[in-house]
């Protein structure tokens, strides 16, 4: 078995380029794939609208980065989303669609929760740029 010796500079160097590629990688994932996004909707299209304002089975999707939970006025949300309250952005949709029951207990919502994070990641990436 050969040894190799590594200089503390060369081990620096490869720790920083490895901690660089994670970061990376880290960075892309958090902020989803927005075309891929675009799949992983066809999942909640037939219940959500997504730029018309159209209310299906749940309500539009149409603005719904920034809105307040239960506010939309053309859908008829639970009482558990109206008292929630909260502000949809990145980070309140990602943690309401892995486990929307657990997020908001006695929400509405048959969809069951959204397990995979690249998923949620690119489908919040998609609203982000496509539900005006």
């Amino acid at each position: 078995m050969k040894r190799i010796v590594l200089s503390g500079a060369a081990v620096l160097a490869l720790a920083g380029a490895t901690f660089a590629g994670f970061t990376s990688a880290s960075a892309q994932s958090a902020e989803g794939d927005a075309a891929r996004g675009k799949t992983v909707y066809a999942r909640c299209a037939a219940c959500h609208d997504l730029n018309t304002g159209a209310t299906r089975l749940g309500p539009s999707l149409k603005g719904v980065m920034g809105r307040t939970s239960g506010t939309s006025p053309s859908f008829n949300y639970s009482q558990a989303l109206k008292d929630k309250a909260v502000v949809w952005n990145s980070a309140s949709l990602d943690q309401f669609l892995a486990a929307p029951a657990k997020y908001a207990p006695g929400n509405r919502m048959a969809f069951p929760p959204m397990a995979n994070a690249t998923d949620r990641a690119d489908l919040i990436a998609f609203l982000e740029q496509s539900a005006r």
